[in-house]
Order: C-alpha cells, then structure tokens, then sequence
C-alpha cells in the first residue's frame, strides 16, 4: 500500500527546528518525502485576531496550540513584520534539496494568503506565487516542482495563475482522486493530487482520538485500493509531536506501508485523470473554507470522522 506523504512548512520555527529533525527521521526510515515551503515573512502571530471568532478559539484551545505550535509562532509578526525565512533559513531549505526530497512552494506570506486569497484578484495571486517561486528557485537552484496552496484554500483563478509556472502537480485541495480541475469548462493541465486524510489538529480532542490512539485511527484510515495522501506539519511532527510520528512511521512500516513523495504518487499513476471541479467547503476540525473535490455525498464530510 502506497501513501503519498507530503509535508507543510509554514513558519520560521518549523523550517529552523522541524525541517531538519524531519530530515534526520526520514533518512532513519529510508523515506522521501515532499517538503512545501513557506519562504516569505513569517506573519502567523496575527492569526491571533481570529480569536473572537468561537470556532477558531475552540481549535485553538482543543489542540493546546501554545504547546503544539509554541509561543514564538503565537507571537509571530504581531508587534513588527516577521523575518523572511527564505533568507535567514536558506540552507535548511537547500540542505532538504540536496537529500533528494521533492521540493515545493506553499506560500510566500502563509498569513496572507490565508487571509487573502478568498479575496484576491489574478494579480495579487500572480505575485505572490512569482515571489515564492523566484526565491524559492534563488535557494535551490531550479524552480520548484510543484505547489501546495496553504491550509488547503484555492479558488479558480489561483489555478488558471499557476499554470504559468512549470508545475507538475499540484496539491490544493482535499478528495479521494487525483483529477484536472475544470476551470470555466476548461480541462487544466496541472493535475491536483488532493490530500485524503486528514491532520493531526483537526482529529486530536475529537470524537475520542488522542495521542494514545492517534496512530491507530491514521492507519485505520489507509485504504489499499485508494489513494492515501498524508499532510503533516513541520511544526507539528518535527517538533513536539516527533515521537508520535515516528511510531506511526514504525507502525505502518510493519503494516507493509510504501511511503513516497506526492510526484511518486503520480508517476505511479495509470489511465487518464477525470476532468472535476472543486468547491469551497467546511470540513470538521478545521476553522475556514477548505477546496474540496467537489463530489457530492462524499466530501468533505468523510473527512476527519472517526
């Protein structure tokens, strides 16, 4: 059973601290993965003003968000802009390259983006992606191979604008098949290959799922004749969670699991893709609109039920 693994990196502390820990784990276990990078300034720290909202306060508390994401990532950009992580962690970025791990962009500001993008004209969204990947390209050598939008929030016009850049995949939306978006009645090039399972913060406190059975339910969730797409966190399993993950790396191992890197999933793919859509939609566990496969009676509901 194959699972595609990818791997978000969306701060300054998750690409100096988990990044590298990452790497270490996933040489152990002779796994490659795909890393996307966040690289612009690190502004999280003003998702704090989303704390009026109930359902993000409530995330907030039933994660323990302090202690799972730190409080250097709580306070991140509030006071004064928050350092640019492509320049000042360059070599942590380069150094995950130059272990033969798929490279990506996930944003250039993940702040902004989350805030923005639902709002954003073609533009806006074109410069964002061109300064991703322009520092990106700056830190590794090449252009980026593929693109994942952050915390799974892409509108059309994000993927008529990524078709200008050499993707060869991207990772944008949660579903349970890799597909070409259909934009406007037009079949896209790009093929989306959606993340199936869902993350640690959206089951942890939930339906009786801790850290003690965490890695039970994840690998009750692979399916064999589907396709598996894990998302994990630097922030999260390279960090304060790193154990944990390491166990369902072990667990799975011995489950006769094949980990590889979402470009390995599509390489492994055979026949044509279908031609679908995509939908903004709620999916439990996670606070905001996600792009969702638009599939009806299947997404997003199934996603994060025990």
């Amino acid at each position: 059973m194959q699972v595609g693994l990818r791997i978000d990196v969306d701060t300054f502390r998750g690409t100096k601290l988990g990044v590298p820990k990452l790497c270490e784990l996933l040489a152990r276990h002779g796994i490659k993965a795909t890393f996307f990078f966040s690289v612009g300034p690190d502004n999280m720290g003003r998702h704090l003003r989303r704390l009026v909202r109930p359902a993000f306060l409530l995330k907030m508390l039933r994660t323990r968000a302090a202690s799972l994401y730190g409080w250097d990532i709580l306070f991140r950009g509030v006071l004064r802009p928050g350092p640019v992580i492509g320049r000042q962690l360059r070599h942590v970025i380069r150094a995950t390259a130059d272990a033969d791990h798929e490279i990506g962009l996930h944003a250039w500001d993940h702040h902004a983006w989350q805030t923005g993008v639902g709002k954003w004209g073609r533009p806006e969204i074109r410069l964002e992606l061109q300064r991703g990947v322009d520092q990106l390209t700056d830190i590794i050598g090449r252009p980026p191979t593929c693109s994942a939008a952050p915390a799974w929030q892409c509108t059309e016009p994000v993927l008529l604008e990524k078709l200008a850049f050499p993707f060869a995949f991207n990772s944008d939306c949660r579903g349970d098949q890799i597909f070409r978006p259909v934009v406007q009645g037009r079949e896209l090039a790009q093929p989306q290959i959606p993340t199936t399972l869902p993350t640690y913060d959206e089951v942890t406190g939930r339906n009786g799922i801790d850290t003690a059975n965490y890695n039970d339910f994840l690998l009750s969730r692979l399916k064999p004749d589907r396709l598996n797409v894990l998302a994990i966190h630097a922030e999260v399993e390279g960090i304060v969670c790193r154990e944990l993950f390491d166990a369902f790396l072990k667990l799975a191992g011995s489950a006769g699991v094949q980990f590889a890197t979402v470009g390995g999933v599509l390489r492994c793919h055979s026949g044509p893709l279908p031609g679908l859509s995509i939908a903004a939609e709620t999916i439990p566990g996670r606070d905001g609109w996600v792009a969702c496969l638009a599939s009806p009676g299947r997404w997003p509901n199934a996603i994060g039920q025990s």
